[in-house]
């Protein structure tokens, strides 16, 4: 008995050619294969091979990249949706006739996720000695072969990546930078994330604070590099942005000043005819220290209020948005530009060089 020989009292027609190589002794038992009978194949000299506890590899020979990945998900999981109940045809969904197994409660993170995503910078699947596969806090399950469980109080919502769930980005660098003690290496997955147009860097850095790695100096270091990487690719996008919608030049990068007076603050655009004032918001939880979070905050408010009381528009755009929907942003910035006319004047104020 193989993978090819069909199993009663129910077919594999519903499972992908991958997922009839890779069965839990659930499955088996459900398709008419007790527990005793999987023992047997998997003897040496059987068949079968046990990979990881109750999970069973239907030949002999190394596993694929694709069936470790499987196995490890069908290990992880409280009980797979792979194996509907007699009479109820599978779910298919946006992947095709052969969706992926849905694994309830287990998803694949760190490296290997990465890897998954596209990154060029991570090892090859079959060089990954370890498969981080992310599952609740609850869950009774310990670390295994080439299985390594992390657990989590809240699971976020997977992405579907070569017919299996994956951790989004920011999670998956997450736990790949908890095990990374080279500050090179961590730096280019940073790196990497925000220049491959994966992830933004605030969520990155909410992630990375979330797990408590801004304590760690090599962390802070690369996290540093993220930002300002970040942060000079959304001005490259403004740039951009301002050219290609056809939005008058405003002045770059300034400060306003009352004459005589205070500072009001820096700018990235500025239109002074029209008194409207554009600034990036790349706000990101820094180093763990709520209280100099909150402070940054703070300080957006208060300018944001001081200008608007002075008769200028303020106009906030993030890098995520500016990113996905650059002509959205660009209509923003023209209507708060042709609201200027029905608006009192502005208050006279000095623009610097920032």
């Amino acid at each position: 008995m193989n993978h090819n020989t069909p199993l009663s009292p129910r077919p594999l027609r519903h499972l992908s050619e991958v997922q009839r190589r890779v069965l839990t002794t659930a499955q088996l038992r459900a398709h008419g294969v007790t527990a005793t009978e999987a023992t047997e194949h998997a003897r040496p000299g059987g068949p079968w091979q046990q990979f990881l506890p109750g999970v069973y590899l239907l030949h002999q020979g190394p596993p694929t990249s694709e069936e470790r990945l499987h196995a490890v998900l069908l290990y992880a999981t409280r009980s797979p949706l792979g194996a509907p109940a007699a009479g109820v045809p599978p779910q298919p969904d946006a992947n095709g006739p052969h969706a992926p197994l849905r694994y309830p409660d287990a998803m694949l993170t760190g490296l290997a996720a990465l890897t998954l995503y596209g990154f060029s910078c991570t090892p090859t699947l079959p060089s990954l000695e370890h498969i981080d596969v992310l599952v609740p806090r609850s869950r009774r399950l310990r670390s295994t072969g080439c299985a390594r469980v992390i657990r989590t109080p809240l699971l976020p919502a997977p992405h579907v990546v070569t017919g299996v769930p994956v951790a989004p980005v920011p999670r998956a660098l997450a736990d790949a930078v908890d095990r990374l003690p080279d500050a090179g290496t961590v730096r280019r997955l940073l790196t990497e994330a925000v220049r491959g147009g994966h992830c933004e860097p605030a969520a990155v850095v909410r992630e990375l604070n979330q797990a408590r790695l801004l304590s760690r100096p090599h962390v802070v270091d690369a996290v540093d590099s993220l930002l300002a990487e970040g942060r000079a690719m959304a001005e490259d996008r403004l740039y951009r942005m301002v050219r290609e919608h056809g939005l008058p030049d405003p002045v770059w990068n300034v400060e306003l000043r009352l004459p005589g007076g205070p500072c009001l603050g820096g700018l990235d655009a500025y239109w002074p005819e029209q008194a409207v004032a554009l600034e990036l918001d790349t706000r990101a939880p820094r180093h763990g220290h709520r209280q100099e979070d909150v402070a940054v905050w703070s300080e957006y408010s208060r300018k944001r209020e001081h200008l608007e009381r002075l008769g200028i528009t303020v106009v906030h755009i993030t890098p995520r948005k500016l990113r996905e929907a650059p002509e959205q942003q660009a209509t923003v910035v023209r209507t708060a530009l042709m609201a200027s006319a029905d608006r009192e004047p502005a208050a006279y104020v000095m623009v610097l060089p920032r």
